[in-house]
């Protein structure tokens, strides 16, 4: 009764709500764009699910909430199944991707990635803890390595790491947000972690902030909160606002991915997207210019 009672406002009518719990991560819109939607201070659902395929569309949404804020009647759930995740992204030669679900709030809503890898999958930054999900995935091969590509998306790393005895790698620089992690990345260098994936550190949002990049051609960018897509612009971006340590640094390091053969950009926060051969270095490059256009502490999300 009392989630109903803290029904927000702008919910359409219908028995998919979302209530006053709700902390605006956007995890419910980037999963489910067709029901749910940002209201500028919160989500919503826009338009109501119909049909069974639908409800179980959104009945993801509500699983991945990180603070249960998405409400629906259990009549409707009942025959639905929480071990839906992890999700399949796309498929690709070094290793299939998947969207793993399940977010944490103490990483504000933060998307981690599952990445089947031929020797050994490997989880980027950590889902809240989840027995469904661990279930799932050990099924799928298990986990041999964990990347935290920053401070902030860390969640449940030492439960899963624990579940799975693997190794976790952070920088070196934001390591006291995970001291148990056995392995850390120093310096600014490139370090290949097998074949092919490679950590590049990208200071700016944080001081040990970095990103992954799987395969040599047609490549998946894991990107931490270091840069996203936003839809509304058509355009990479990175956020001044949310930058924690240090934006003239950020700006260096969106710098450094510019040579990239970027397929797929798989982001932390905000929206993914895919890109046609060429399309990467084009998007980028558009996001530099904007910075330089304004000032070099301009907030490069901000275009016009």
């Amino acid at each position: 009764m009392t989630k109903i009672k803290n029904r927000l406002k702008s919910n359409s009518p219908g028995p998919f709500f979302v209530n006053s719990s709700c902390i605006d991560c956007g995890s419910c819109w980037q999963l489910d764009p067709e029901h749910f939607a940002q209201t500028g201070s919160s989500s919503c659902v826009h338009t109501q699910p119909k049909g069974q395929q639908e409800i179980a569309q959104a009945y993801l949404a509500l699983i991945d909430c990180p603070v249960a804020a998405i409400c629906a009647p259990k009549e409707l759930t009942a025959n639905l199944s929480a071990d839906a995740f992890p999700i399949m992204v796309t498929k690709h030669s070094a290793g299939d991707v998947y969207y793993c679900g399940w977010s944490s709030k103490r990483s504000f809503g933060a998307s981690s990635w599952l990445i089947l890898g031929k020797k050994g999958n490997v989880l980027i930054d950590s889902p809240r803890w989840s027995a469904p999900l661990a279930k799932k995935i050990k099924k799928m091969g298990g986990i041999n390595t964990i990347v935290l590509t920053h401070r902030d998306d860390v969640a449940d790393h030492a439960n899963w790491a624990k579940a799975f005895n693997c190794a976790r790698w952070i920088h070196q620089d934001d390591a006291d947000a995970a001291p148990e992690a056995e392995k850390q990345v120093k310096g600014l260098d490139a370090l290949p972690l097998g074949e092919h994936l490679t950590l590049i550190p990208t200071p700016g949002h944080t001081k040990g902030s970095m990103v992954a990049v799987l395969g040599d051609q047609q490549q998946i960018l894991f990107s931490g909160d270091h840069l996203w897509w936003n839809k509304e612009r058509e355009a990479i971006v990175a956020s001044k606002d949310y930058c924690w340590w240090d934006w003239s640094e950020q700006l260096k390091s969106v710098k450094r991915l510019l040579d990239l053969k970027i397929s797929w950009l798989l982001p932390g926060h905000g929206s993914a997207h895919q890109f046609m051969p060429g399309q990467w270095k084009e998007a980028l490059e558009k996001t530099l210019r904007h910075a330089e256009r304004t000032s070099p502490n301009s907030n490069i999300e901000d275009f016009t």
